[in-house]
């Protein structure tokens, strides 16, 4: 399945190469809304929230009451989780607070699993350079992505796997990877990372993987609508 993605930053939808250069900007909320209202699931990240710039929450709140939501971007707490819920969040998408800068913070995630229904709580595990990277990609932990998937099996529903090294390029992802990674556990994949064709899109849902897609949407690479 195709997941389209929504980030904010600073009230607007935006695209980053590798979560950094500004590649675009939109103030049209309401017509990628509109473009986005048949899919079963969007992927919506307030990246101000995830650096801890602020944040997004009114657009957050009014986005989730249009769209069927999958919500991350500083999600650090229980608490902030069960207000996206709250919020109409469908699931919540929690990363960097499940770990430690050692390794996986296993009291976090059985907090956030004892709180959070199963179906409605993804882990989030970024890689770059075969090593899993939190805050914001800017601290690299000492464990792969198959390491950490894992160790966070017995708390989440789901996992979203981005593939930091390709992320926002439009190279494609690295297909070996998503499949390591699913291999290493029964719960459910969602990658995301340089996603450029339908092919790859295709190619990962035949093996039960979920494809999130940003850059090659609204660069008009993938057309949503055919």
């Amino acid at each position: 399945m195709l997941i389209p993605s929504i980030d904010l930053m600073g009230g607007r939808i935006v695209q980053l190469e590798q979560g950094e250069r500004l590649r675009l900007a939109t103030d049209d909320i309401d017509g990628w809304v509109r473009r986005f209202s048949s899919f079963p699931i969007v992927q919506l990240i307030d990246l101000d929230a995830a650096v801890g710039r602020g944040d997004n929450a009114m657009l957050v709140r009014s986005l989730c009451r249009a769209l069927p939501c999958q919500v991350g971007g500083g999600v650090r707490t229980v608490e902030r989780a069960r207000e996206l819920l709250d919020a109409g969040a469908n699931r919540v998408i929690a990363g960097s607070a499940l770990f430690t800068p050692t390794g996986v913070n296993c009291g976090a995630a059985a907090a956030f699993a004892k709180a959070i229904p199963a179906d409605a709580l993804i882990g989030a595990v970024d890689s770059r350079g075969g090593h899993v990277v939190i805050h914001g990609w800017q601290t690299t932990l000492p464990l792969t992505a198959v390491e950490a998937v894992r160790a966070l099996e017995p708390h989440v529903g789901a996992f979203l796997y981005t593939h930091v090294d390709t992320e926002g390029l439009l190279l494609g992802i690295d297909i070996s990877a998503v499949e390591a990674v699913a291999a290493a556990t029964s719960r459910r994949i969602i990658a995301a990372g340089g996603i450029r064709s339908r092919e790859e899109v295709d190619r990962l849902h035949a093996q039960g993987i979920d494809a999130v897609v940003g850059m090659a949407i609204y660069e008009g690479v993938i057309d949503t609508d055919s």
